[in-house]
């Protein structure tokens, strides 16, 4: 054999030593990698709220479903609407902190939009951090042709009431407890809960199926600077509202500087001390600044520590458990 193709013939198997050893090396980094990965870590379950079409929903002008970029200086990164199909998305927490307690979250946005980072999955992973299961509940929006601008759209009490029902009648299934599944809502999300939380007696949409005999009352409704409770023009409590004795454990948290027309700090404080004299149990939680939509970001701001004092009250109420 010549020198050239001696030299050749080294170089190749060189080569293919080479490609063998990074071969090998890649197989035990990837093993390692899946060593060290959390066994119990899991996609996110979507469940559908209804089984087909939402009751008394005409969604035929919406169209598609679609994700909005956010604009220069948002808190928030995710934001969807054309919502037709109401979804529940379901983030469990480590099996050794899971205390069976669940909480429908339903983010913000006006009945337009809903915040999905900010005050969906980060509240998520809040509640995960109590061990409690955070379920998104995609709620339809916008409002719908014919519907009043300036209060709430009925839809989304429709799909708020299923959902509750929804989690309870397959509290087994999920492993969690049928007595604790509350609510966590911001903004419009917070008007949704309390909606659901003081309107659970009678049904906004006629019943379709067996979940629908499974009650819809939440076991505690929280609340993070709401809006459409006492509406400025009326100067009176909202009737999407009711003031009853029996409202599950309610818990608002307002900036007294909250700048969103509709969202004033009156709508928090009027109400609370309403449902506190019709004899429901409430607390109520105002900062002298933080504006809105400040979620449960531990970002140093003057409304920080209402998550502490919020996990404190689920404490008190017999839900971490």
């Amino acid at each position: 054999m010549e020198e050239a193709e001696v030299e050749r013939a080294t170089v190749r198997t060189e080569y293919q030593t080479m490609r063998w050893i990074a071969a090998a090396f890649l197989l035990v980094l990837s093993a390692g990698v899946l060593a060290m990965a959390d066994p119990d870590q899991q996609e996110p379950q979507v469940v559908a709220v209804w089984p087909g079409k939402p009751a008394g929903d005409d969604a035929a002008t919406i169209g598609e479903e679609k994700w909005l970029d956010p604009r220069p200086g948002d808190k928030w990164k995710k934001w969807v609407t054309n919502v037709t199909r109401p979804t529940l998305t379901i983030y469990r927490p480590p099996k050794e902190k899971d205390n069976g307690a669940a909480a429908l979250i339903c983010p913000g946005g006006g009945y337009h939009a809903l915040m999905w980072d900010l005050e969906g999955e980060e509240v998520a992973a809040w509640l995960n951090s109590l061990g409690v299961t955070g379920i998104i509940l995609k709620y339809r929006c916008p409002r719908r042709p014919g519907d009043m601008l300036g209060v709430p759209a009925p839809g989304p009490l429709k799909d708020a009431q299923r959902a509750v029902s929804l989690v309870r009648s397959r509290a087994a299934e999920w492993k969690i407890d049928p007595n604790r599944i509350g609510m966590i809502g911001f903004s419009a999300g917070g008007h949704l809960v309390d909606a659901t939380a003081t309107n659970f007696g009678q049904r906004s949409y006629e019943p379709i199926d067996a979940v629908d005999k499974v009650s819809c009352r939440p076991d505690f409704g929280i609340m993070a600077y709401s809006g459409y409770f006492f509406p400025p023009a009326l100067q009176k409590l909202s009737p999407t509202v009711r003031v009853i004795p029996d409202a599950p454990p309610l818990f608002f948290v307002h900036a007294m500087d909250d700048p969103v027309k509709g969202s004033e700090v009156e709508n928090s404080i009027m109400f609370g001390l309403a449902l506190k004299q019709a004899g429901s149990a409430v607390e109520l939680h105002i900062y002298d600044r933080g504006g809105h939509g400040f979620g449960v970001r531990q970002d140093g701001g003057p409304c920080s520590p209402w998550t502490k004092g919020c996990a404190a009250w689920l404490e008190r109420c017999g839900m971490l458990r």
